[in-house]
């Protein structure tokens, strides 16, 4: 190469999404092995298994199988609300920062954001969210939604009583409720309680096959048999039918089988992670507050580089993290990564801040190997 051009250093480790993670040879196997047919007529018996399998999972009488999450929680919030109605949800939702204005554009819904802590708020919050007295000139919020777990809230899990604490004022003030499930297997990997018991009361919610289950493409939706009707509508509208698609289907079917008790693994290396950056001079994280598969940290505002300088300084290590903020830093586990992966990452992590102004007098790395 000429003109000073340097090459990119291969990622070793990403940590950049847990949408990162590639099928498995079984799962490939599986999906080589797949019973076909149209799904758009009902006539894939594999994407039909898969939307029995959801539906019994989350408690609801029927599922719909989606080509991504974000267009799950599209068609939810379309076929529970009605355009100019608002949607009762956290600042920090997915469907306000990373939907496109899909909630408005499509739905025609506008978000109420509430200040929940770590994106978990309480029922007080919905309650003094809806505007009450209703007058006509006043928009009536229909539907509140949660995240389980909490993307921006760094994986955070919503409580169970907490849940149903939302879901009960949300029924009292006569809305409907959504759950972004996107990593509800996670949630109920944490902390013991089944996928049915969070979701109970929701008149919709999915999970996603995309991230930590390690599937290639999809999520499903479910809810009532007269719900999951209306969502067809919408898919159909979307361009969301997809034909043969029990090719994926079954990398789901596989995931479920094989993939949701080894997310307890990406947890602990959620963990092993963020201890290993506490140790690390210049970065700012609190390890407690790891429950999941998602790690944010801080750079100390001291440091002469950012967010990008510092992922940017991670890449030419091989070690791939990504900025949210001058300052914030995110980092995912999954089935892609293991325990030698992460000790890569820390390592990373040292030597790029080592010569950016860090404190020379580091404390004792922990001892994972």
């Amino acid at each position: 190469m000429t003109g000073g051009a340097t090459t990119a250093a291969p990622i070793r480790v990403d940590l950049g999404s847990d949408t990162k993670t590639r099928p498995t040879a079984a799962m490939r196997a599986a999906m080589a092995a797949a019973e076909v047919g149209d799904e758009a007529a009902f006539e894939d018996p594999t994407v039909n298994r898969l939307c029995e399998r959801v539906a019994d999972l989350l408690g609801k009488e029927a599922a719909v199988f989606m080509p991504s999450g974000t267009m799950c929680n599209q068609v939810a919030l379309a076929a529970l609300g009605r355009p100019g109605e608002e949607v009762i949800c956290d600042r920090s939702a997915h469907i306000v920062w990373y939907e496109a204005g899909g909630t408005a554009a499509i739905a025609g819904l506008n978000a109420i954001p509430l200040d929940g802590e770590r994106g978990i708020f309480g029922a007080e919050q919905v309650r003094a969210a809806q505007r009450l007295p209703r007058m006509r000139q006043s928009p009536r919020a229909t539907v509140l939604a949660v995240e389980q777990t909490v993307n921006l809230g760094g994986g955070a899990v919503w409580p169970l009583a907490r849940l149903r604490e939302v879901v009960e004022v949300a029924r009292e003030l006569g809305m409907a409720t959504h759950m972004d499930g996107a990593r509800l297997m996670n949630a109920v990997v944490a902390s013991g309680v089944p996928a049915a018991e969070q979701a109970a009361g929701f008149d919709s919610v999915w999970i996603d096959f995309s991230k930590g289950l390690g599937a290639p493409v999809g999520a499903a939706l479910a809810g009532s048999r007269a719900f999951i009707e209306r969502c067809w509508v919408w898919k159909q509208r979307l361009g969301g039918a997809m034909r043969q698609a029990g090719i994926v289907a079954a990398a789901a079917l596989h995931a479920l089988d094989h993939h949701v008790e080894r997310l307890a693994e990406d947890h602990a290396n959620a963990r092993r992670l963020a201890i290993g950056l506490a140790a690390v001079p210049g970065l700012r994280i609190d390890p407690a507050a790891v429950e999941t598969n998602l790690v944010y940290f801080e750079l100390d505002p001291g440091l002469p580089l950012d967010a990008a300088a510092f992922c940017a300084a991670l890449a030419a290590r091989g070690v791939r993290m990504f900025a949210l903020g001058p300052r914030r830093v995110r980092a995912v586990t999954h089935l892609d990564v293991d325990a030698a992966g992460i000790d890569v990452a820390i390592d990373a992590a040292r030597e790029a801040l080592s010569g950016a102004g860090a404190p020379s007098a580091a404390p004792p790395a922990p001892s994972f190997r």
